[in-house]
């Protein structure tokens, strides 16, 4: 959809939203216009599709502008015109962030109520009443997650971006081994050099590790030894005596093996993730994942054998091939399992991942919206809850992927990278460092994405750790 601009320059912040509304493919065009008068600022928002021209407004008091607020009437003038266009409310109202739940965090940490967090995010956002319960439920479980944190603390994040085949629907930066299995060794010797480098840095900073989360990619692609000897330089590097949750990812079911896990387990990794994305084996077979549901069990018991308490499994609603029924065994069956996390997905079509230029064989929005909200009505009755989630672009229905904890097992690392409530130091290649600046505002640093690049310049790579300790 063409989207044109007069009177102001907020580009992303409407063009988010029509992204999030209508998204990639919609035909038509939106004019998002602001009026300045004397005693106020007026958004007005026309959008012409399928034969038909609509309108919205909002407005605000001229001597009340602020960015903030001239970007919220602008979405929400959006949101006024494009709601008459829709089938039905979209779930997250004007809200177009990845991370909706930061607002009610934000509420509620400075003080204000859970009921006046959902006023606030029904009247100012318009989103859906479900949605804001979904919300509110996972502000709780930051807040908590924030009286868990002492002052200095970071959390790490360990990337290994190779994968024993592509799954067709991820656009993660990653390399399969069949074709990339000579550059895994190098990556290794240059990711413990960062390891190493890094602990010395962080000794020195006197900031302290609470979480630890090893992600990718498929980090389980290693073997034993390589495993054995990543852990070992982790362990051996940072002081872990006050890390109170270090999760492995586990992904893949095909690259788990009772040895690897006990590996693990003995290094001190106390969560495992093990991800089926569907039990149904017709749709892993049209994701490329060559393992089984029954595999998946398999892996699962190997975990609680070799001494995991806490297992996320995750599952993606809307995969290839997939409906409803096949989705709601695939719930009922990671369910039966009583993992500690269910993280339940919603397909995003993204650029890179290869079902963006093949949309075939996809779940339709309805289904799609059946299958979430089987999920959103099922796990509660099972004792799980909502405890942290977050939107992406060009995602089936413009719903989220959720996580949910059983009791009070939610995953901390989760908590503290999505809401940014701490520093997050990250190593490997395609690795993001989240720095929480003492002035309160945030600064990244980018680690190079493709392993090739990250080895090419690793030199530089331990550069950029000098700078990023040196504004702790």
């Amino acid at each position: 959809m063409k989207l044109t601009l007069i009177g102001h320059d907020d580009r992303y912040a409407v063009e988010q939203l029509q992204m999030s509304l209508f998204g990639p493919d919609a035909r038509g065009e939106a004019v998002s216009a602001l009026h300045r008068g004397k005693r106020w600022l007026t958004a007005v928002t026309t959008i012409t599709a399928d034969g038909k021209t609509v309108r919205g407004s909002r407005r605000l008091k001229a001597s009340e502008e602020a960015v903030r607020d001239r970007r919220r009437i602008l979405q929400q003038s959006y949101y006024r015109a494009a709601i008459q266009l829709l089938p039905q409310l979209p779930p997250w109202g004007a809200l177009a962030g990845v991370r909706p739940t930061k607002i009610s965090t934000k509420h509620i940490l400075e003080g204000g109520s859970i009921r006046s967090a959902a006023k606030m995010l029904k009247d100012i956002y318009y989103v859906t009443e479900a949605r804001q319960k979904l919300a509110i439920a996972c502000s709780e479980s930051t807040v908590n997650a924030v009286k868990k944190m002492n002052a200095g603390d970071i959390s790490l994040y360990v990337g290994i971006p190779f994968c024993p085949t592509r799954c067709t629907y991820c656009s993660f930066v990653s390399r399969t081994i069949g074709k990339h299995a000579s550059l895994l060794q190098p990556y290794l010797d240059c990711l413990r050099k960062e390891i190493a480098e890094t602990g010395k840095l962080l000794a020195q900073s006197g900031k302290t590790v609470r979480t630890v989360y090893i992600g990718g990619g498929t980090p389980t692609t290693l073997d034993n030894s390589q495993m054995a000897a990543l852990l070992d330089a982790i362990c051996t590097s940072f002081d872990l005596s006050r890390c109170i949750e270090f999760t492995v990812e586990g992904g893949r079911p095909d690259t788990l093996t009772q040895e690897k896990l006990r590996i693990i387990r003995q290094h001190g990794a106390d969560r495992m993730s093990i991800n089926p994305q569907s039990m149904v084996d017709s749709v892993l077979r049209a994701c490329g994942r060559p393992h089984t549901g029954e595999d998946v069990k398999r892996a699962f018991e190997w975990a609680k054998s070799a001494g995991f308490d806490a297992i996320n499994m995750d599952l993606i609603a809307g995969l290839p091939t997939d409906n409803f029924d096949g989705f709601r065994h695939s719930l009922d069956s990671v369910a039966a399992l009583n993992p500690a996390n269910i993280t339940v997905h919603t397909l995003a079509l993204k650029k890179g991942a290869d079902l963006f230029e093949r949309r075939k064989d996809l779940s339709s929005a309805r289904e799609v919206t059946r299958m979430v909200d089987y999920a959103n009505a099922t796990l509660p009755q099972l004792g799980y809850k909502p405890y942290y989630l977050y939107r992406q672009k060009y995602m089936s229905g413009s719903f989220e992927n959720i996580g949910w904890s059983a009791g009070d097992l939610d995953c901390l690392y989760n908590i503290y990278m999505m809401e940014e409530l701490h520093t997050i130091v990250s190593l490997g290649g395609g690795g993001m460092n989240k720095v929480n600046l003492p002035d309160g505002t945030l600064q990244r640093f980018h680690n190079p994405k493709f392993p090739e690049q990250y080895i090419a310049l690793i030199d530089n790579v331990l550069e950029d750790k000098r700078q990023l300790f040196s504004l702790l």
